[in-house]
């Protein structure tokens, strides 16, 4: 079959999917989901393992554009306002899921080195699924602010918690060598390279914007820096995430025209973030459900717990409105493509155990992501932030 069939497919599944879901009142997103899950080499075998391969720019291409739109949300004048709400939320829920995966997993008898790998990892959150749920329902309020701060913030978190956890990890594994500050420095430096990339980025992207007036030609130039950000972080082996994100933030703050760069991606992202949503469905294997066994059980409600329990703790501690201190963890349960690499990472350092962390992250990925976006929903209802309507 023709590669234009199966995006032609892609398409119109996810299409017709978003809308069956939002019939019993779920995000679109989760329709997506579901329409790769069906679709894919693991049920329907429609779209043909290979062809899912084949696909890979989609998933690169989408979380590019969702990680600059995300840095439109750093606006100083908003910083000024929120102060350290959001980086405390971040931190707290990030570090809390962290201790709590890998200490009771380490007080039921699991191996250490698994455990405090897992913990590492269950920081990370998955914020594609989220900003989606977020831009389908036109959600505004003080939760959904604090909401797109804290999951901008949150992968910061994660890469310094696994860089420590695999610091300790290899201190362990190798006593006596020098490789473990190496290895709980390199996080660090990754995303100081990041950040200053991407506000030198955003710095140069606004040049071109004052020659520029037209709708057509913003949206080439934005494609090209947004494009070009990613190659530079893949080549770099800095965090494309945190690259793009600072410089969509340099953008919103530095030209007057941040916010018509912003009117006009919104034009022409649906597309790829559902095709990116759907493919990722098909990336799912459900058959692996059956072998989660018990680490992979705990992993899934320990996270959650750590994750609701720390964002509810900063609240709290910052004196953040009720809606923030009673909603904002539950909107933070989605896990995906971080956690994905980070568990390659960490099955390569230890590959006697490899299998098993493979397996709970990518159970984990699929159960976080199929129920992620209708809990943040329902979360973002209850806080007064999505309308009836």
């Amino acid at each position: 079959m023709s590669t234009f069939f199966y995006l032609a497919l892609i398409l119109f599944s996810g299409l017709v999917f978003g809308r069956v879901v939002k019939l019993i009142r779920l995000p679109n997103v989760t329709g997506y989901l579901i329409a790769g899950l069906l679709l894919g080499p693991h049920i329907l075998n429609l779209i043909h393992e290979d062809v899912v391969k084949q696909f890979y720019l989609i998933p690169e291409m989408a979380l590019a554009f969702i990680a600059f739109s995300i840095g439109s949300e750093f606006k100083l004048s908003y910083l000024k306002k929120a102060g350290m709400t959001p980086i405390v939320i971040a931190i707290l829920e990030a570090l809390l899921a962290s201790v709590l995966v890998a200490g009771v997993l380490i007080l039921l008898g699991f191996n250490i080195e698994t455990s405090l790998l897992l913990g590492a990892i269950a920081a990370a959150t998955a914020p594609a699924a989220t900003i989606m749920v977020v831009k389908q329902y036109n959600a505004k309020g003080p939760v959904t602010n604090t909401l797109l701060s804290v999951v901008a913030l949150d992968d910061a978190v994660a890469l310094m918690a696994f860089g420590c956890a695999m610091a300790v990890v290899n201190s362990m594994m190798h006593p006596g060598q020098s490789s473990a500050i190496v290895t709980a420095v390199m996080p660090l430096l990754e995303i100081i390279g990041s950040v200053v990339l991407g506000l030198v980025l955003g710095f140069l992207f606004s040049i071109p914007l004052r020659y520029f007036k037209k709708d057509s030609n913003r949206l080439i130039i934005t494609c090209g820096f947004v494009f070009l950000a990613n190659a530079i972080a893949t080549y770099a082996g800095l965090s494309s995430l945190l690259l793009c994100m600072c410089m969509g933030a340099a953008v919103i703050n530095i030209t007057s025209s941040g916010r018509d760069i912003f009117r006009i991606i919104d034009f022409v992202t649906p597309p790829i973030f559902l095709m990116f949503f759907v493919v990722s469905g098909a990336e799912l294997d459900i058959s692996i459900i059956p072998k989660i066994g018990v680490i992979g059980i705990l992993y899934l409600t320990v996270r959650v717990i750590g994750k609701v329990a720390g964002a509810s703790l900063g609240a709290y501690m910052m004196k953040a409105e009720e809606t923030v201190k009673k909603y904002i963890g539950w909107t933070l349960i989605p896990q995906a493509g971080v956690a994905i690499g980070l568990s390659l990472i960490a099955s390569n350092t230890l590959p006697e155990y490899g299998k098993t962390i493979r397996t709970v992250i990518l159970c984990a990925t699929l159960i976080y992501e199929l129920i992620g976006p209708a809990v943040t929903k329902v979360a973002l209802k209850k806080a007064g932030e999505i309308s009836e309507a």
